[in-house]
């Protein structure tokens, strides 16, 4: 596996130097064994593929294969090809001054040819870096064959003095340019049939043809296709000739566990400048997650659509900057997330998810909140007996002081202009709320045991233990039975808006 730019710029130095021509996919495959014998990284930045999609994809390698990545939306098919580059050498030899990155010692075009006669084995050689051998096209219908594959360039022509009949006047499309190279093409069912028609020479026989040109030019280059599996049926199809020259389709999917995603969202979440300040306890992590295995088995979102792992990236990305958000209002210099600015993320489900009709009656926003909420009940029980379950303790509830409380007539309104002082206060003053907390999980520290309880008392309202309403700029939290007889839909600005100097009223 070549790792550093030799020092060679002629023909006669790189036959000098015992170099010996393979073809892109016995570089893919050698380099790939190479890395497997020596336990090398492959495909790093790849989660929760190493029993499924991985081990396919380099037995696809292996055999030398043309690949299609087939999955939903979010699944990493693209990463995966990309990544691929990295089983390439790290420099390559070519004919300079070639657009088609011709092998010295097999040159392809026209020019290639004329040269090395010309000059022979003083034919000047580049090196050509591994980043510079990969090509992406996203499948559009507007792509022409023009676009893949090539035409004659009248302007070549003209300044050439040349017909139309002779081959140097072909411009060549991306295809071609990618000679040697990895050639990726995402989205392939959005491919006009026609167009794909175009690719089937190339796949089985390695050539092109241009508009009747006597020209023959054996390709070398790995294809790798992605596609939706919904697809198929809603924008178009892969035809099914061209489906019979692609060696293998690999499946990929979610990840399987709540651990995989979140190890995914947090690699790919970008943490801006300022927001390393923000502190997130582990449970806010997991909420994320959760958001996205509830809406895939959501009866209002369309599974065939799928919800893609940018969801939970965005949402992850959007919670540290509500809490950002609320820290500078403040005029703090460091904060620790409140289960209160889970309500910057709602914009990332709702433009993230694709809804049934069924969803589509009950409305985006309401789809979200409720998915937010299911989140927030799967969690609990992970960590909390079920209320329903400690309900029926005829002693010991452990939810009996919090409950008891708000029966009394007590209300907590937790507000985005607390102070984190009085954040912790609204919270200590609710009896056997902490307590609770620091019981199940002994070694949070305060910042997260605050997180926890304010957590608590979500989940409360969601088994409907107690009452929660949405406020303005908050939450208020108060008596199930008095919550339900009183319009959620109240203005809370004379209880903790920001002023005219942007500074949060004490409460």
């Amino acid at each position: 596996m070549a790792s550093s730019h030799p020092n060679i710029y002629s023909l006669g130095q790189l036959k000098a130097s015992g170099y010996v021509s393979r073809t892109i996919k016995q570089e893919l495959r050698e380099n790939l064994i190479h890395k497997l014998t020596n336990k090398l990284p492959l495909f790093e930045g790849i989660h929760g593929y190493d029993e499924t999609v991985l081990p396919e994809l380099q037995r696809a390698i292996l055999s030398e294969h043309h690949i299609i990545l087939l999955g939903l939306r979010g699944q990493a098919k693209t990463k995966i090809a990309r990544l691929m580059v990295e089983l390439l050498d790290e420099y390559m030899p070519a004919v300079a001054g070639s657009e088609l990155h011709d092998d010295p010692l097999k040159p392809l075009s026209r020019f290639a040819i004329d040269l090395i006669a010309e000059k022979g084995d003083d034919t000047p050689i580049v090196w050509i870096h591994r980043s510079e051998r990969y090509t992406e096209k996203l499948a559009t219908p507007d792509v022409s064959v023009a676009d893949l594959i090539g035409d004659a360039d009248p302007i070549k022509a003209a300044n050439l003095k040349l017909p139309y009949s002779d081959e140097r006047v072909i411009h060549f499309g991306l295809i071609p340019r990618s000679h040697r190279g990895i050639f990726v093409i995402n989205e392939l069912p959005d491919l006009q049939a026609r167009i794909q028609v175009s690719l089937f020479n190339i796949l089985q026989e390695g050539d092109i043809q241009i508009r009747g040109f006597k020209v023959r030019l054996p390709l070398d280059i790995q294809f790798v296709f992605t596609a939706n599996p919904e697809d198929y049926t809603n924008r178009g199809s892969i035809v099914t000739p061209l489906k019979d020259r692609i060696d293998s389709q690999i499946i990929t999917h979610y990840p399987a566990t709540l651990a995989i995603g979140k190890t995914i969202t947090m690699q790919e979440a970008k943490v801006k400048k300022g927001q390393e300040h923000i502190h997130l306890p582990s449970l806010a992590f997991d909420l994320v997650e959760q958001i996205a295995i509830e809406a895939r088995k959501s009866e209002y979102v369309d599974v065939k659509s799928g919800v893609s792992a940018r969801l939970t990236i965005s949402a992850l990305e959007n919670l540290r900057s509500g809490a950002e958000r609320r820290m500078i209002m403040n005029g703090e210099t460091a904060t620790t997330l409140r289960m209160g600015d889970f309500n910057s993320l709602i914009p990332s489900i709702t433009g993230k998810v694709e809804l049934v009709y069924e969803g589509e009656q009950e409305g985006s926003l309401i789809v979200a909140q409720n998915l937010l909420g299911l989140a927030i009940r799967t969690q609990f029980g992970q960590y909390f007996t079920e209320p329903d379950k400690a309900r029926k303790l005829k002693t010991g509830n452990p939810y009996a002081p919090i409950t008891n409380w708000f029966e009394q007539g007590n209300e907590l309104d937790l507000l985005e202009a607390d102070y984190h002082l009085a954040y912790q206060e609204k919270l200590h003053n609710v009896p056997g709320l902490i307590e609770l907390v620091m019981h199940t999980l002994p070694d949070l520290n305060e910042a997260d045991a605050l997180f926890w309880a304010e957590f608590v008392l979500h989940s409360l309202g969601e088994y409907n233990l107690i009452g929660r309403n949405k406020l303005t700029k908050g939450t208020q939290f108060r008596d199930m039975m008095s919550a339900m007889f009183t319009d959620t839909n109240f203005d809370d600005e004379e209880e903790g808006d920001w002023e005219d100097d942007d500074k949060p009223k004490r409460r």
